[in-house]
């Protein structure tokens, strides 16, 4: 009987990287990118990757690998001051505390962002401050339709072709009465 694994499985999943720099997942037999290394990786899936030939495990450099190609990508995360205090800290009496400082961090940071989205689901889950939210949302999206492509960097709807001008003036006349009452709202919840 073969047992199936599961995304949550304790057991990490072991990746081979052979000479000709191809990566070969042993669970699904099959050849992998590091695209796909990152995907699991944010997937919060555990891999190790071992050298096909000596068996040494190099998931430490084919993380590192990783994290210089979504950088030359343009999604830069860790500034350049950053980096050469990274480097400078290399044969430092204090490098060996360096890699649990900045494990610490990351997890405190974690920690952080997800209170963060806890405390805005709440804040936005229920009652008077979600139907404000809700209309906030509504008027902004309004907006961003009646003013169309015309403003850079604001999503909008193109207005059909056949919307007759006075439309925009009766939308943002309507518009200033929500925002009126929205503000009416907001002097009774104070």
């Amino acid at each position: 009987m073969t047992k199936s694994k599961t995304v949550n499985e304790s057991e990490p999943v072991v990746i081979k990287k052979y000479a000709n720099r191809r990566l070969y997942n042993t669970e699904t037999s099959s050849y992998i990118t590091l695209d796909l290394l990152s995907q699991m990786t944010r997937e919060g899936r555990e891999f190790i990757v071992v050298d096909a030939k000596t068996g040494e495990d190099i998931t430490h450099n084919v993380l590192t690998q990783i994290i210089m190609e979504e950088e030359q990508r343009g999604k830069n995360m860790l500034p350049v001051n950053f980096l050469r205090q990274l480097i400078a800290m290399y044969g430092d009496s204090m490098q060996s505390m360096v890699p649990q400082y900045l494990e610490a961090s990351m997890d405190a940071f974690r920690k952080n962002q997800q209170q963060f989205q806890e405390a805005m689901k709440g804040a936005f889950g229920g009652g008077p401050l979600a139907e404000i939210a809700k209309r906030n949302m509504q008027m902004f999206e309004a907006a961003a339709s009646a003013f169309g492509n015309g403003v850079p960097g604001m999503p909008g709807v193109t207005p059909p072709a056949g919307a007759p001008e006075g439309s925009k003036d009766e939308e943002i006349n309507d518009l200033k009465a929500q925002l009126a009452a929205l503000n009416a709202k907001i002097d009774k919840l104070s």
